[in-house]
């Protein structure tokens, strides 16, 4: 009984490290990522309005607003410019 508690309880503390993990967008060199700024201007294509741009893991990532003034955390393909995952 102690063990499945204390197995649980690992597993309970252990889900938000897995749930604020990146994804993962690409396994292309960054020689062959998109220019920073080229992927600036197709996010804002897209209707984003940039608060933060960055590097994260193997991704490009946004936080700002969506084209209906809405919280955005969006992580991108940084070769294709293909969004990966959306977030809040």
């Amino acid at each position: 009984m102690k063990l499945k508690l204390i197995a649980a309880l690992t597993i309970l503390s252990l889900s938000p490290a897995l749930a604020l993990a990146s994804p993962s967008c690409t396994k292309e060199p960054k020689s062959k990522w998109m220019p920073e700024a080229a992927m600036k201007a197709k996010i804002d294509a897209m209707g984003y309005q940039v608060k933060t741009f960055e590097i994260t893991g193997n991704c490009y990532e946004i936080y700002g607003k969506d084209k209906n003034g809405d919280r955005a955390e969006v992580y991108f393909n940084p070769v294709s410019g293909e969004i990966v995952q959306k977030g809040d």
